[in-house]
């Protein structure tokens, strides 16, 4: 009885540890909103309120100048207030026509004509065709665009990284997940900085045809061997940055210390926080902490 009192005890502090509103927002730390997708998929699969809280976590405990919060229900903020004086907003949620931002598409680009930055993690960067996608080049430089990227599941062998912030500290290191690639990315790749590249074996496109599973382009640009990008930065012309990521399918590759710390390297990049030499701070979370606030599913 009481080592299972100890054990509720435990979950509730890392549960709250992440999701306390920080009401008020120290004047000099940046401010971060996580927006988290309701529940989808299998149990431990897009695990979008627990990824988001061992994320919030990590960069609340990290000692540098930021300050995480949740939004502290599922979808848009009902309260759009919390998004005030944001720095970066985190989202991971279901994508194409069930993304959290297809009602409140002019609402999030008057954040983002702000300087605001955003960061888009695994279905969270599938956009709509038209205006959806048009808005999701403004404000990351690339989308996942059906009929044209592919979601399948692999292990890339990520060993060489740019000269950029979000690289710093990282090594190399290989998860296999559902990392989309072929990437919709603004003409020329102007203001775009991929992270994370990898040359996806032919295996990977061994379903016919579909919106998610295969096209002639990306079946050509696999088979002429060019390196896919599924992680990204971008600048925006006009002042403001973006993330892309393709990961995090699994809720468990956040244990892998390199994998979390590229995308809070990324969330202090885009909130404007210098990235420290060796990357953000980060604890790997337990198996019993993996374990933490999963969807009822």
């Amino acid at each position: 009885m009481k080592s299972a009192l100890i054990k509720c005890l435990a979950i509730y502090l890392f549960a709250m540890s992440a999701s306390w509103s920080h009401h008020a927002c120290s004047a000099d730390k940046a401010k971060v909103v996580f927006i988290s997708g309701s529940p989808s998929h299998g149990p431990a699969q897009h695990e979008h309120r627990a990824g988001n809280m061992i994320l919030a976590k990590a960069l609340n405990e990290s000692g540098l100048d930021v300050d995480a919060t949740l939004v502290p229900h599922y979808g848009y903020p009902n309260d759009p207030s919390i998004l005030n004086d944001a720095s970066t907003v985190v989202i991971f949620c279901t994508g194409h026509a069930g993304h959290v931002l297809n009602p409140h598409l002019d609402e999030f680009d008057a954040l983002m004509k702000k300087g605001v930055g955003v960061v888009m993690i695994h279905w969270a960067t599938e956009a709509e065709k038209g205006k959806p996608g048009e808005k999701f080049l403004e404000w990351m430089g690339g989308f996942c665009d059906l009929d044209w990227s592919v979601n399948p599941h692999w292990t890339p062998n990520f060993d060489k990284f740019p000269d950029h912030p979000i690289a710093n500290g990282v090594q190399p290191f290989r998860v296999n997940d559902e990392w989309y690639y072929h990437m919709r990315f603004v003409d020329d790749m102007q203001g775009v900085t991929p992270i994370l590249s990898d040359l996806p074996p032919l295996e990977t496109l061994r379903h016919p045809d579909g919106a998610r599973s295969g096209n002639p382009a990306v079946r050509k640009a696999v088979e002429s061997g060019m390196p896919q990008h599924v992680a990204w930065a971008y600048e925006r012309p006009e002042g403001g940055r973006g993330f892309g990521f393709t990961g995090a399918h699994n809720h468990r590759s956040w244990q892998d210390d390199n994998f979390r710390k590229v995308v809070l390297n990324a969330i202090l990049w885009t909130a404007g926080v210098e990235v420290p030499e060796n990357g953000c701070p980060t604890t790997t979370p337990s198996d019993e902490e993996i374990k933490l606030n999963l969807d009822q599913k």
